[in-house]
C-alpha cells in the first residue's frame, strides 16, 4: 500500500480582496501554487521532495496535513483521506516543520512530553533528546535560549515520539552543523529501517543523495522528474567518467568502439573515459581484453545538484528528457 498518494491535486490560491496585487504578488485574481499533481511515496520509502523556491513543495506538504485543502484532486495518506480523515494521519505522523518556532519558557524535555502526550505514547522524552544530541543539561533549558541547530534538534526529537509510520521532513538540517547532519542522515536511515516512510524536503541535495531512494523534482507547481537518482541521471543524458590506472598499452580502438562509450582520452598509464553507467564493466573488460591490466579505478557522476540544474534550470520535463536521452 502506498503511504502517500496524490492524484490530480491542483491548489489555487483565490484573491477575492486584492491582497495579492496589494503585495505585488500577481495582478490575476488566483494564483495556481499546484497543478494537477500525481505521485505515491510507497510503505518504508525514503522519498526527496526537491524545487526551487515557489515551486509548490510547502503547499504540498500544507495539504498532507490538512492545513490546506486541495482545489481539486484526491490526497490519501496512511489509507487515510487527508482532509476527511486528518486527525487519523497526524496522529501517526510525525512532522518536523521548516522554520519551528518554540515555546520559550518551556524547557527541551517539556516541549518533547507535550508531544508524547499528544501521541498518547510511552516514549522516554530523555532518550529522544538524547538521540537528537541533546544532553540532559540541554533538555533542562528554556528553549528560548536554544541556538538554532539546537532548536532544529528539539523538533526532531518532538517530530520521533510515538514512532510515527510517517515522517515529514521539511529542511531536516537547517542550522545543523555537519556533524548534526550526519546525525540526522542516520536517524533517518534508522527510521526507514523500522518500517517507517519518510517525505523529506531539502535544499541541501547533498542529504537527499545520500539518503533518498526516489526523488520528485517541482517547477512551478508541476511534478517534472520523478525516478531514483541513478534513473534521472540516466535521463538527462550525463555521461559518467571513468577513471582508470592501467597496466600496459589498452587497446583504445576497442574501449572507444564500446557501446555507451562516448570519448576515451589518455596521459600516460591513465586513462578518462566518458560513458553510460552500463557499459563501465565493458570498459574495463575491454582493456583487460587486449592483453592491458587495470591496476585501480574510480567513477565521477553528475551529482544530484546537477541533475537538479538540468532539470529546473534547463527547462526540461521527464518526458523531454526520454525523447532526448
Amino acid at each position: 500500500m502506498a503511504a502517500i498518494e496524490l492524484n490530480g491535486v491542483t491548489k489555487r490560491f483565490e484573491d477575492d480582496d486584492g491582497v495579492f496585487e496589494t503585495l505585488q504578488l500577481s495582478s490575476t485574481p488566483s494564483v495556481t501554487a499546484v497543478n494537477d499533481l500525481s505521485f505515491s511515496v510507497a510503505e518504508g520509502e525514503v522519498f526527496g521532495f526537491l524545487g526551487p523556491n515557489g515551486a509548490g513543495k510547502s503547499t504540498t506538504i500544507n495539504m498532507l496535513l490538512d492545513f490546506v485543502r486541495p482545489t481539486e484532486g484526491t490526497i490519501r495518506v496512511l489509507g487515510h483521506d487527508a482532509q476527511a480523515e486528518s486527525v487519523a494521519v497526524r496522529r501517526r505522523t510525525g512532522v518536523l516543520p521548516e522554520g519551528y518556532d518554540v515555546y520559550d519558557r518551556l524547557t527541551g524535555r517539556e516541549h518533547v512530553e507535550f508531544a508524547i502526550q499528544s501521541k498518547e505514547a510511552d516514549d522516554d522524552p530523555d532518550e529522544l533528546l538524547s538521540r537528537v544530541g541533546l544532553d540532559p543539561e540541554d533538555a533542562g533549558r528554556r528553549a528560548g535560549g536554544y541556538s538554532k541547530g539546537m532548536t532544529q534538534r528539539l523538533a526532531l526529537a518532538m517530530a520521533l515520539a510515538g514512532s510515527p509510520d510517517l515522517l515529514i521532513l521539511d529542511e531536516p538540517s537547517s542550522g545543523l552543523d555537519p556533524a548534526g547532519a550526519r546525525e540526522m542522515r542516520e536517524i533517518v536511515r534508522a527510521e526507514a529501517e523500522r518500517g517507517a516512510t519518510v517525505f523529506f524536503s531539502s535544499h541541501v541535495l547533498g542529504q537527499v543523495e545520500a539518503v533518498c531512494d526516489r526523488v520528485g523534482i517541482m517547477r512551478n507547481g508541476e511534478l517534472i522528474a520523478e525516478d531514483s537518482i541513478r534513473g534521472l541521471r540516466s535521463r538527462i543524458g550525463t555521461d559518467s567518467v571513468l577513471r582508470l590506472d592501467v597496466d600496459g598499452n589498452a587497446d583504445l580502438a576497442a574501449v572507444r568502439n564500446v557501446e555507451g562509450v562516448s570519448s576515451v582520452d589518455a596521459d600516460g598509464e591513465r586513462l578518462a573515459v566518458s560513458c553510460t553507467d552500463d557499459a563501465k564493466t565493458s570498459v574495463i573488460e575491454a582493456i583487460e581484453a587486449s592483453g592491458a591490466t587495470v591496476a585501480d579505478f574510480e567513477t565521477d557522476t553528475a551529482s544530484l545538484e546537477d541533475i537538479f540544474i538540468a532539470y529546473t534550470e534547463g527547462g526540461k520535463t521527464t518526458e523531454e528528457t526520454e525523447v532526448s536521452a
